[in-house]
C-alpha cells in the first residue's frame, strides 16, 4: 500500500446499542485507526472543545472550523489516520454546520466530509436483532449508563439516570426509530454513491478480532507485527435483557423481532 492510496479517515455510522462503543475501543487498541469517539454528538461538543482548550466566543460558543480541526487533531494516530463514529441524526449536524464553514460544497455531504477529514471510507454498523438492540437501548436511556470502562469518552458512562423499568411501549418506539434510522442511512448510501463496509453487531460479538481485522484490510492499514486487539469495554447484556426480551416476546405473541 503507498501513502497515496491510504485512507485519511473513516466514519463509523449506525444506530445507537449496536456495540459502537467496543468497536471503536478495538479499533484504537490496534495502534493504527485513529482514537475514534463522538466527537460531533452535538451534547458533547461543548465538552469536547472544553477538554481541548478552544477558544470561546463572546456568546460562549466556538468556531466549528476549530473544533473540526482540534477533533481531527485529537482523533488520529501517529500516521495520521482519523475515526469517529456518527449516529444517524448527527450526520446531518455535521454536514450542516460544514456547509456554513465551507458554503461552495454546501448540500454536498461526502465532498464536505472529506473537505474535512481527506480520504474518507464508511462503515456501517447495524444489528439483525433490532428487538435486543431496542431492549439495550431502552435501558441504557433509563439508567444513562452507555458503556462500561472504554478510554476517555466524554459523557455516558456515569450512573445518573434511575432504575431500569420494562416498558412495552417505550421499545417499540425505539424498534420503530431503530428501523427508520436504518432505513435511512442505506437511503443516505445510495443517494451519495457510498459503498461501506458492513458490520453486524452478531458477527462483532462472535468474533471480535475477525471483524478489527476485517476493517482494517477495508481502510487499507496493516495491523502493527505483535500487537494485539483488545476490547476496552465490558459487555453489559446481562440476565435483567433477557428477561426483558422474554417478556416482550411472550406478551407479544412472537418468536422473534427483526
Amino acid at each position: 500500500m503507498t501513502t497515496a492510496d491510504r485512507v485519511d479517515s473513516y466514519l463509523i455510522c449506525g444506530t445507537p446499542r449496536t456495540g459502537s462503543s467496543l468497536l471503536l475501543g478495538l479499533l484504537e487498541s490496534t495502534g493504527v485507526a485513529g482514537h475514534p469517539q463522538a466527537y460531533f454528538r452535538a451534547p458533547d461538543e461543548a465538552l469536547w472543545a472544553e477538554r481541548w482548550l478552544l477558544p470561546r466566543t463572546a456568546d460562549g460558543g466556538f468556531d466549528y472550523a476549530a473544533y473540526v480541526r482540534a477533533a481531527r487533531d485529537a482523533g488520529r494516530t501517529d500516521n495520521g489516520v482519523f475515526g469517529a463514529k456518527l449516529m444517524w441524526g448527527t450526520l446531518d449536524e455535521v454536514v450542516d454546520k460544514l456547509g456554513m464553514v465551507h458554503p461552495d460544497l454546501a448540500g454536498q455531504d461526502v465532498a464536505l466530509l472529506e473537505r474535512a477529514f481527506g480520504r474518507t471510507r464508511f462503515v456501517y454498523l447495524r444489528r439483525d436483532d433490532v428487538l435486543a438492540q431496542a431492549v439495550s437501548w431502552l435501558r441504557a436511556e433509563q439508567t444513562q449508563v452507555w458503556y462500561i470502562d472504554g478510554n476517555s469518552e466524554i459523557s455516558g458512562g456515569d450512573r445518573t439516570g434511575k432504575e431500569p423499568t420494562f416498558d412495552r411501549e417505550g421499545i417499540d418506539g425505539l424498534i420503530q426509530t431503530i428501523d427508520d434510522h436504518n432505513a435511512e442511512w442505506q437511503a443516505w448510501f445510495s443517494a451519495t454513491g457510498v459503498r461501506p463496509h458492513v458490520v453486524r453487531y452478531e458477527d462483532l460479538d462472535e468474533d471480535m478480532v475477525a471483524v478489527t481485522r476485517g476493517i482494517l484490510h477495508f481502510l487499507g492499514l496493516d495491523m502493527p507485527a505483535g500487537r494485539a486487539v483488545v476490547p476496552q469495554h465490558q459487555r453489559q447484556a446481562d440476565d435483567l435483557n433477557r428477561e426483558w426480551i422474554h417478556r416482550y416476546r411472550a406478551r407479544s405473541g412472537v418468536g422473534q423481532v427483526s
